[in-house]
């Protein structure tokens, strides 16, 4: 990997946040906001839904507690927001984001020798379908509020490649979320081949409260608990 750094986004409020463009090999590029922990031995990659971007609160919110625990974290834009600042992705770009998701997930290699990745709705979903394709691409995975089918089609599961996943899993969902009910994500996490875990947040519709300070706690201690787990239990 080649390191080119430069200032993208730095709030002031938080100084072990720094914004960074990485200049990786191959395509695509990995850009965002990096909250870098010195001598951390592990690292999380974290990436958005399909209406946002890496500055939303949540994985700000999310970023700031791992890092407060000793974990740097990079929170990054997927591919198709490097062309496109607002909307949805379109159904050809998934493999690029994908790509992009690999490529950030090497360019965090000199910040831990165990490496994570995860997402909220879209960008968890990719995140999950990378590590399906790619089963040693990181060591654990984070969904925040897993969009298991499209709003009204419960029978258009986006569960056909769990089965292939075979790191720790931690799911974040709200009770309300029109894209999967907590009851179903107990049924579909059955499918990974890892110890999974389910966060379900009462009354949160898809979008989760960044605001609300225990919940992000709660996360960070779940998923540390998760991947702390002996191997001979995966």
């Amino acid at each position: 990997m080649q390191d080119s750094t430069c200032v993208t986004d730095c709030p002031k409020h938080d100084d072990r946040l720094h914004g960074i463009s990485f200049a990786a090999d191959g395509d695509p590029p990995v850009r965002g906001a990096l909250h870098h922990v010195a001598d951390s031995r592990e690292a999380l990659v974290l990436t958005h839904g399909a209406g946002s971007d890496h500055r939303a609160p949540m994985l700000v919110a999310i970023a700031n507690a791992f890092a407060r625990s000793g974990v740097t974290v990079l929170r990054c834009d997927l591919a198709f927001r490097h062309t496109r600042p607002s909307g949805p992705p379109s159904p050809s770009t998934a493999e690029r984001d994908r790509r992009g998701l690999a490529n950030a997930i090497e360019a965090l290699r000199p910040y831990g020798t165990r490496r994570f990745v995860g997402g909220h709705s879209y960008g968890g979903r990719q995140a999950s379908m990378l590590l399906a394709e790619s089963t040693q691409a990181a060591d654990a995975l984070l969904l925040l509020s897993y969009p298991l089918h499209p709003p009204g089609r419960p029978l258009h599961a986006r569960t056909a490649h769990f089965e292939h996943i075979v790191v720790p899993t931690l799911f974040v969902h709200g009770s309300r979320d029109p894209f999967g009910a907590p009851q179903d994500i107990e049924q579909a996490r059955s499918l990974i081949r890892a110890p999974t875990m389910l966060i379900t947040v009462p009354g949160a519709p898809h979008s989760l409260p960044a605001g609300d300070a225990a919940l992000i706690d709660d996360i960070v201690a779940a998923f540390k608990r998760l991947v702390a787990e002996p191997l001979s239990s995966r």
